[in-house]
């Protein structure tokens, strides 16, 4: 999926491979915010391993979430939701109660 598609539609695209403990984690935090993701499995997709190289100095370092025109290598949940906040203002606050995403947050 290009950039240019993710920016229109206003998702969060979370690229990850089976095993990486730094994706599950993320994961995790994102899902229990309930912020919505896009998820895309480098290893089953060449042109999404080819994106993350793109962004990550050559490597294929996961997890790597790209919202709008930002691409962020191996963030937090407080970074996924500041990013998403500001390329897409709206985009969680419709989808996650925020006294929960701030009591999650707190918690990092």
């Amino acid at each position: 999926m290009s950039t240019e598609n993710t920016a229109a539609k206003g998702q969060i695209d979370f690229y990850w491979r089976p095993g990486c403990p730094f994706c599950m984690g993320l994961e995790r935090s994102l899902n229990k915010m309930q912020i919505p993701l896009v998820k895309h499995n480098i290893w089953d997709n060449p042109a999404d391993a080819a994106h993350v190289r793109s962004v990550a100095d050559g490597n294929e370092t996961v997890p790597t979430v790209t919202i709008g025109g930002t691409s962020m290598v191996n963030p937090s949940a407080k970074e996924v939701v500041a990013v998403a906040n500001r390329e897409f203002p709206g985009l969680i606050e419709t989808t996650v109660d925020n006294d929960r995403k701030r009591k999650l947050l707190r918690r990092k």
